[in-house]
């Protein structure tokens, strides 16, 4: 499985993926790719299940491009043998994986939430709305991402993992580059990882208003925030706060609706919350037909005084 990491620091989502990994069966290596990757695999060889961990240091992996990296895992999987090639489906795994599945000439399989086989596998179709259970070919390989909202995370091994430094003589691509990065710094949790998560919709109004009802509610519970679609829409918020079917797809302990109606796009990235608490004004809206707690009335009165007794 492919290792996604930044500034040095192994993604959480890794640590699902071996989840995931561990239901299929067999030895568990993970790649890492990156100029000096032997801190970070060493940190993937400290999750338990994880038989290896490998890294590739190459120049071209100082900035994790996919059309970059997939050559390499192409050449790896082959050399290697690899019964499958699995990444968190995240952005990172969704941009990486179909290009390795089309160098290998196989179909991918999206968003693995539950394992039957080394071949069948659960996946959500229609927003979530329904499963289908899909048979992969076996070779060469499978190719597939993991619905990081559907697995644990593996925990801690007793004893690391060896590493290994490995390399390829994969052909990269020239016509790719990276040229810079821009990441919103923040001291909250990560949103996709965050057992706790405060949203806001529409309701609020603006981006201040956002901001002014929100932030102090995350920071008494020491959540992420995120968003709907219709409110990073109105410019609210930044587009990386957007949770649903086409933004984040998130399962935290405690999800805090504010604000939102409940669409099914938003819907489909929250159904596997553990604890859904809905504030809208609307007794009807959709929200509250999938929230644990309700509240009816003035978000921007409950709001804060949730805020204040939490």
């Amino acid at each position: 499985m492919v290792g996604q990491h930044a500034e040095g620091k192994l993604d959480n989502g890794v640590a699902k993926v071996v989840c995931a990994a561990k239901a299929v069966g067999g030895d568990i290596e993970v790649v890492v790719f990156a100029t000096a990757g032997a801190a970070v695999a060493g940190q993937a060889a400290a999750i338990e299940g994880v038989t290896k961990a490998l890294h590739v240091d190459r120049a071209e992996n100082e900035h994790p491009l996919a059309a970059v990296l997939a050559p390499q895992v192409v050449a790896l999987a082959k050399a290697g043998g690899y019964t499958h090639v699995l990444a968190a489906g995240n952005t990172f795994g969704k941009d990486l994986l179909p290009r390795v599945a089309a160098l290998l000439d196989v179909q991918q399989v999206s968003d693995v939430m539950a394992v039957h086989s080394t071949t069948s596998f659960d996946r959500p179709i229609y927003a979530g709305n329904a499963i289908v259970t899909v048979e992969a070919m076996a070779a060469p390989c499978v190719v597939a991402t993991v619905r990081l909202a559907s697995f644990q995370a593996a925990g801690t091994a007793g004893a690391a993992a060896p590493v290994e430094a490995v390399s390829t003589d994969a052909q990269l691509p020239a016509h790719t580059r990276f040229v810079s990065l821009a990441a919103q710094k923040s001291e909250r949790p990560d949103l996709q990882s965050a057992t706790r998560v405060v949203s806001g919709g529409r309701a609020l109004g603006s981006a201040e208003k956002f901001k002014e009802v929100m932030e102090p509610l995350a920071d008494k519970l020491g959540a992420a925030i995120g968003a709907s679609r219709a409110a990073v829409d109105s410019g609210y918020c930044a587009s990386d706060m957007q949770v649903g079917q086409t933004g984040k797809i998130i399962a935290p302990e405690l999800y805090v609706a504010c604000g939102i109606s409940g669409a099914i796009q938003h819907l489909a990235g929250i159904k596997d919350a553990r604890t859904i608490v809905a504030i809208n004004k609307d007794p009807d809206a959709p929200i509250f037909e999938v929230a644990d707690f309700g509240l009816v009335g003035d978000l921007f009165q409950l709001v804060p005084e949730f805020a204040q007794k939490a």
